[in-house]
């Protein structure tokens, strides 16, 4: 595994960064979430050649546990990964946004599109990745995949005791309504920019761009984008593998 990067002569170079530095507690104790197997192999592994897959992508950077870079490494190192694709593991930060920027700034200069996505994530099709990509190089300065809500949803004034009834306060109208998925497109500029401005704790990185008062639009994401958080979605991710292996033969 290279720790240099070799970005593809004549075209914007892109690098995604892959923030893995999270217990994941919802899925229960043991390994980090990111390392947890899913058919045999770990998430974080998936997740990185669903980045590869994309041949505009050169480079990716996995954000590792910040004990835990290493491990990481040693375990990307154990897996067969694209030869075209670089690939660096740097040690993260005690929050999600602190490990994001320090995986940006391991991104070599030359690098003009950032990718953020989640270790979560194992299964997003290439095809969503290249959506992502494209609308970045097409002039957004950030872009996420997004699906519409298949449920209503509700705003609730928060119980003060978990478990208590909570009163409605409103019903927001669905057709307005998207769930944000993985990975995040950004022009470069705009992400560092956001980085070094926003310091709040937000939940994705296109939330500090719309802080910057940059537009985020939105491209269509994929049902398989599904984030891999609780133990009924590791089953889920296991039956997509199962589709797919015996759809594509892999």
């Amino acid at each position: 595994m290279s720790d240099v990067s070799r970005p593809s002569p004549g075209a914007a170079s892109v690098a995604a960064v892959i923030p893995a530095a999270g217990r994941g507690v919802r899925l229960g104790p043991g390994a980090p979430k990111a390392l947890r197997a899913l058919n045999g192999t770990p998430m974080l592994v998936h997740a990185v050649r669903a980045m590869a897959a994309s041949r505009a992508v050169s480079l990716v950077v996995v954000v590792a546990p910040p004990d835990g870079a290493a491990e990481v490494r040693s375990l990307l190192d154990a897996h067969a990964l694209p030869e075209r694709t670089d690939f660096v593991v740097v040690p993260g930060g005690a929050s999600r946004q602190e490990s994001v920027r320090l995986g940006l700034e391991a991104v070599p200069t030359g690098h003009d599109i950032v990718l953020v996505h989640d270790a979560a994530r194992p299964l997003v099709p290439v095809d969503t990745v290249d959506a992502v990509i494209d609308a970045v190089r097409a002039g957004a300065p950030a872009v996420v995949p997004a699906l519409p809500l298949a449920d209503t949803v509700k705003e609730v004034e928060p119980a003060v005791v978990p478990g208590e009834p909570e009163p409605v306060l409103a019903t927001p109208s669905r057709a307005r309504l998207r769930a944000v998925q993985t990975p995040q497109g950004f022009a470069r500029a705009t992400l560092a920019r956001a980085h070094e401005t926003v310091t709040e704790d937000v939940t994705d990185d296109a939330s500090m761009v719309e802080q910057l008062g940059e537009t985020v639009v939105v491209v269509p994401g994929h049902e398989e984008a599904f984030k891999v958080t609780r133990p009924l979605d590791l089953l889920l991710a296991e039956a997509v593998l199962a589709r797919r292996r015996l759809n594509d033969g892999f």
